[in-house]
């Protein structure tokens, strides 16, 4: 495929090409815009859940919370396992969660030091509130592809991470649709 000069991204391929021929500027098209795609989205998801009184950390753990299932109760360790943050960084969400009254914390009665978070009441209304506008909002932001196109972009970018997990090790996802 043809490099397009007054594509922003093609352009950048365009220049190395100029000033260092025979670089490879193959990988330029798909990596520039996928950077350039996420920071995008983050932004966005960002101000989406400032504008709804939360944060990224918060609806890391509600959601994490949420997606176990009934009764909506993780260990620490777990809640550790199924993020990408340090046990002090779960131990600082769990914590300020705890103040504003969207989980409770209790340490388990058989002597063991494992500690059990669950969602209260407020914690369940808020990450349900939260997931249905950011997956909303996501799903206004992608809507430029069709619904084919969405599920092959799916396929595709599958095959990308599993390519990367397989060459950089694996890594943990956290968030709603993270």
């Amino acid at each position: 495929m043809a490099l397009d000069p007054n594509d922003p991204v093609d352009a950048i391929a365009l220049a190395w090409t100029v000033e260092r021929p025979g670089t490879q500027v193959d990988s330029i098209g798909v990596v520039t815009r996928i950077w350039h795609a996420a920071k995008l989205l983050g932004e966005d998801r960002t101000r989406t859940l400032a504008a709804a009184g939360a944060d990224a950390a918060i609806l890391d753990l509600l959601s994490v919370l949420r997606r176990s299932g009934p009764p909506y109760r993780l260990t620490t360790r777990e809640l550790t396992e199924l993020t990408l943050v340090s046990a002090g960084a779960i131990s600082q969400r769990v914590a300020r969660a705890e103040r504003d009254g969207l989980v409770t914390r209790t340490t388990r009665a058989d002597g063991s030091r494992k500690v059990d978070v669950a969602l209260t009441p407020a914690g369940h209304a808020m990450v349900e509130r939260l997931v249905d506008r950011v997956l909303g909002r996501e799903a206004e932001l992608v809507s430029a592809l069709s619904a084919a196109q969405q599920a092959q972009l799916a396929e595709l970018l599958r095959q990308l991470l599993a390519g990367l997990h397989a060459e950089l090790g694996d890594q943990r996802l956290g968030q709603v649709g993270d």
